[in-house]
């Protein structure tokens, strides 16, 4: 199988995560990518990710599949363990409905800030910017940090009692944040508190490990 992705991209970091919390990495090769010549926005790309976007996993029987949910959804049930997605169809609920809050409150509206009100990838890429809706987006960006902060107020992870995909999806999230610097607002403390026992994590110490030397590269 192979994954096409960059190695430092918030997004791919959700499914290197996943992976490393399988113990599957060993099973993938990973083909970089790079987004700031545009190579994810190419006709031939586009035959992989209609979106255009990374990571795509390519099955050995040549299907590809792209987002981010459907990749980590497939490895999780490889070994009939789904750890990160599911169990039971009541946690598998709750799992994807905080996952996808994940990505719609944080990680997509930092994505949506980062092409529309910074210089993005580039004017090479970054074909068209509007910089009131980028700006709009951060602010939600904001807000859904707030709204994750009361979620960890009272557990320990995002979806239950245990890591998931959704602590996966903040995490990224989060990285994105990083990316464009949008610090976490000084009343969350407990998402703050939550983050840093997420670094601990040896899926999350791999993935920043390999993200500081892929940019030391650039």
């Amino acid at each position: 199988m192979k994954i096409y992705d960059t190695p430092a991209g918030p997004f791919p970091a959700r499914v290197r995560i996943a992976l490393a919390e399988k113990g599957m990495m060993p099973r993938v090769e990973f083909v970089p990518v790079d987004l700031l010549k545009g190579e994810h926005k190419t006709p031939e790309f586009r035959q992989r990710s209609y979106s255009g976007t990374v990571p795509v996993l390519e099955l050995d029987d040549g299907t590809f599949m792209s987002e981010c949910t459907a990749i980590t959804v497939y490895f999780d049930e490889l070994d009939g363990n789904p750890v990160l997605t599911g169990g039971t169809p009541r946690r598998q609920g709750i799992v994807h409905m905080m996952t996808r809050r994940a990505e719609l409150e944080l990680q997509e509206a930092i994505s949506i800030y980062f092409h529309h009100a910074t210089p993005g990838l580039g004017p090479q890429v970054e074909v068209y910017q509007n910089k009131e809706w980028g700006l709009y987006q951060r602010d939600k960006a904001l807000r859904g940090m707030r709204y994750f902060n009361s979620v960890v107020q009272s557990r320990s992870f995002i979806a239950d009692d245990s890591f998931s995909m959704a602590d996966i999806a903040v995490l990224g999230g989060l990285i994105f944040a990083g990316y464009v610097d949008l610090a976490i607002p000084a009343d969350c403390g407990a998402l703050a508190d939550w983050h840093a026992r997420m670094q601990e994590r040896p899926s999350v110490k791999d993935w920043t490990a390999v993200a500081k030397e892929a940019l030391a590269a650039t």
